[in-house]
């Protein structure tokens, strides 16, 4: 079994729903946080009571904006998970920000109250694109909200999106150069996507064409690897030893608990592997809490063949791939047995994938195009 576990704590409140997102946030006129609070603290209490034998090795504050939590909720709900559980000497600790003054008045207090790494929304580097990503922050406060983060904390680092509409290569590049100037061991360039139920969705927006996504992605790569910061997974770059321990214990198949509205978690057993997801609502999930002591909306015991398909997904997003060693330990056969033999002697002919002794990764060329490498592996 295994016994490192992954903590994430949801907080959904935003103070306003960017046209773009379609992560479980959302914007409340008041948020009793005694409330909250306690109900994080029970959540957690009560899954220490079912798995209390494991070691956290890194806890995620995500969102919505943890950044709006209390400090002292922060800390609490840290503290909590500490005497539950035995922690590793130097458990990654990450809370996402966003760069609004306000919130960068909290970083001194959220540094006191455990986090030693932080997650900034700078998103862009330019007012205008800001405010058509409709971020509230400016670009000169983005700016000091990342220097303040490398002065306040061990490890940090920052969000930016490419692909909106009219952006040039040339742009980017320049962009690119302001953030490598300011970036520590840590970056995440996403490519901004018109999801289904956001508001960018809702006006018709059409996102950038293939080619021309194609080619910043690979402007991306290549100007973060001339700085040293190389893509670990399709949209995370780092320095050697910079990577975010949280999300590859996820990206490689380990075990993680989710609490808060909406989170999700995995935990493995004698019997297998369950999903476990909470009730998406905020209210509804606080509710659920008070009255029954938990929010859980769902927990079933992935079939073998969904977990094998789903750790071939996750782990193709690393430039490690998926491990021969790793994936035999969790699944019971070897990479290549758990995928279509037809489908992955096409992908290694076409250069998007590559079966060594290691086990299978993607290639540059295969991670950017995953989704259709991956409907040619899983069948």
């Amino acid at each position: 079994m295994n016994r490192t576990l992954a903590v994430y704590v949801h907080w959904p409140f935003c103070l306003s729903k960017c046209p773009y997102c379609d992560f479980n946030s959302h914007v409340a006129a008041f948020v009793d946080r005694r409330r909250w609070q306690a109900a994080l603290l029970r959540e957690l209490a009560r899954f220490a009571g079912e798995i209390p034998d494991r070691t956290v090795d890194s806890v995620f504050f995500g969102g919505g904006t943890p950044s709006l939590m209390d400090p002292g909720a922060v800390a609490a709900v840290i503290d909590a998970i500490r005497e539950h559980w035995p922690t590793a000497p130097d458990m990654e600790i990450t809370l996402e920000a966003n760069p609004t003054s306000s919130e960068v008045a909290r970083f001194a207090a959220l540094r006191r109250a455990g986090i030693n790494r932080l997650s900034v929304g700078v998103q862009a580097w330019d007012d205008q694109a800001l405010a058509f990503l409709g971020r509230t922050h400016s670009a000169a406060e983005a700016k000091a909200a990342v220097v303040m983060a490398r002065a306040q904390f061990p490890q940090f680092s920052f969000d930016l999106i490419y692909g909106l509409p009219g952006q040039t290569v040339a742009g980017w590049r320049q962009r690119l150069d302001e953030a490598v100037a300011l970036a520590g061991d840590h970056l995440s360039a996403y490519q901004l996507t018109v999801e289904p139920g956001t508001l960018f969705h809702r006006r018709g927006l059409a996102e950038i064409d293939p080619e021309t996504a194609a080619d910043l992605h690979e402007a991306t790569g290549d100007g973060l690897a001339a700085a040293g910061m190389f893509a670990y997974e399709v949209s995370n770059y780092a320095r050697p030893g910079g990577e975010c321990r949280h999300n590859l214990a996820v990206w490689r198949g380990g075990d993680y608990l989710g609490v808060g509205p909406g989170a999700h978690g995995r935990l493995s057993g004698d019997g297998g592997t369950e999903a476990i997801r909470q009730i998406r609502a905020p209210e509804k999930w606080l509710s659920a809490v008070e009255a029954r002591g938990h929010g859980t909306a769902a927990r079933t015991t992935l079939a073998p063949h969904e977990r094998r398909d789903e750790l071939m997904m996750i782990g193709l997003r690393l430039a490690d791939g998926v491990g021969r060693t790793r994936f035999r330990a969790l699944i019971g056969c070897e990479p290549e047995d758990a995928v279509d033999a037809g489908g992955l002697a096409r992908m290694i002919e076409g250069g998007f994938v590559v079966r060594d002794a290691d086990g299978l990764r993607a290639t540059a060329a295969g991670r950017q195009r995953l989704d259709a490498v991956l409907a040619q592996l899983l069948t």
